[in-house]
């Protein structure tokens, strides 16, 4: 019993308990000078919580994600985890060497060239100079700069600059490898070749934490996604779940699931519609009520109801729309994912300028979408919306997320997700 015990200790390798990060806010720097010199009885400053009662657990192996809008505490966590920054309250542990690629410029010297930054950061990461003698090869054949390496810093583009810290991050071995939104500035042929060396870090077991707000490489390579809003931890599980949470936090419309919640469909009629084929019994909904999305279906080229359409040929979305609002322009969309999560591909009647009238409360809609089919056979999960603007504002009328499942049937799979349906000929010019 206590061996099992130790064993699961040993296997986490990031403990944060209860972390919260409070910053004193002034309202003019002679107020911040009165206060600590303790000139005023008064307090002059307002406490801003960037991080509260956190709770992380990171185990060896596993890459985590953290999502979450501009100003939610993703980067602030991770300066805590790295020692950047120090907790406010709670306790941090950390069980491993940590390589930290958080912003461009952190740990180098912008007066030293791209060698002379090699040495820097290894010696500050605890090797000797014979050590990074070995790995420098390594770092410049990643880094791929050439000659620019012999030249200040302060010269490099930010791309250049990304591609050095990047190759030192991954060539010094390790444990635990911490990326904040830094390969965004990388151009695509060094973002692959990054996403590369990710697959090879999980198959090696290292553990990887990972912020950034393309959803497509958190659904990709995370095993678990943690979801931060205005420092406070929301959630944390399933990648696409979380994915789908946080899409209902960009517009506002996040709800702590409540079994009590009216705007949940009772077990009964989810048992009925999951057994009809028609509703993905953990599909998640969301919207504030102007529209109302139902009897959604797909039909192949014949015109059958199906969920199982042959690559190549035509399929069509249905579904109908419920107005009880006047609604000055509603968009109606689609769009298909894996079923890790990864939007493939999808469109709205705005993209397509299908539709781009208003609509009077009471109105019904008949929306359909028809296609070639030219995704590779598999699985796929399909989601519905209907949104708009008003004034500006983008709203959520009704959305349904993953509610139908959809499978491509060939007998013939390509690279990637797409077909190009490419026309290959080959000519013997042999004399």
């Amino acid at each position: 019993m206590a061996e099992n015990i130790n064993e699961q200790l040993n296997d986490i390798v990031i403990q944060a308990e209860n972390i919260s990060k409070i910053y004193r806010l002034y309202d003019k720097p002679s107020d911040r000078m009165k206060e600590a010199l303790g000139f005023s009885k008064k307090k002059r400053h307002k406490e801003h919580y960037a991080l509260t009662d956190i709770d992380l657990t990171i185990k060896k192996g596993e890459t985590v994600g953290i999502i979450g809008t501009n100003g939610s505490g993703k980067s602030t966590i991770l300066k805590i985890i790295t020692g950047v920054l120090s907790p406010s309250k709670g306790n941090i542990t950390v069980n491993g060497r940590i390589s930290a690629l958080l912003e461009l410029g952190a740990g180098f010297n912008m007066e030293y060239n791209g060698i002379e930054n090699i040495y820097l950061n290894g010696t500050m990461m605890g090797f000797s100079e014979k050590e990074i003698d070995e790995k420098l090869e390594s770092i410049l054949e990643f880094a791929d700069i050439g000659d620019y390496v012999y030249q200040p810093c302060k010269t490099y583009s930010s791309g250049m600059f990304v591609r050095l810290a990047f190759a030192v991050a991954i060539n010094i071995e390790p444990e635990i490898l911490i990326v904040d939104e830094a390969l965004s500035v990388g151009d695509v042929f060094f973002q692959a070749k990054c996403y590369h060396k990710f697959e090879e870090f999980k198959a090696q077991g290292k553990t990887i934490l990972f912020v950034s707000h393309d959803l497509s490489s958190i659904a990709k390579y995370c095993d678990r996604v943690i979801l931060l809003n205005k420092g406070v931890k929301l959630g944390e599980g399933d990648p696409k779940e979380m994915i789908d949470a946080y899409k209902q936090v960009l517009v506002g419309q996040y709800h702590v699931p409540d079994q009590d919640d009216n705007n949940l469909l009772e077990d009964e009629q989810i048992k009925e519609k999951a057994a009809n084929g028609a509703i993905n019994p953990a599909a998640i909904e969301y919207g504030n009520g102007a529209a109302h999305i139902r009897d959604y279906y797909i039909t192949d080229k014949n015109g059958t109801v199906t969920t199982a359409i042959i690559k190549g040929e035509e399929w069509t979305i249905h579904y109908t729309v419920d107005f009880t609002q006047d609604v000055k322009a509603p968009i109606f969309a689609f769009t298909v994912k894996n079923i890790r999560g990864t939007e493939i591909t999808g469109t709205n009647s705005m993209y397509e300028k299908a539709f781009l009238k208003s609509v009077k409360n009471g109105d019904v809609k008949e929306v359909t979408f028809t296609q070639k089919m030219d995704l590779q056979g598999g699985e796929y999960l399909l989601s519905f919306g209907v949104t708009g603007y008003e004034d500006d504002k983008f709203d959520v009328y009704h959305r349904l997320y993953d509610v139908l499942n959809l499978t491509v049937v060939s007998d013939k799979d390509t690279v990637g997700y797409f077909d190009m349906n490419s026309k290959v000929k080959v000519i013997d010019s042999t004399k």
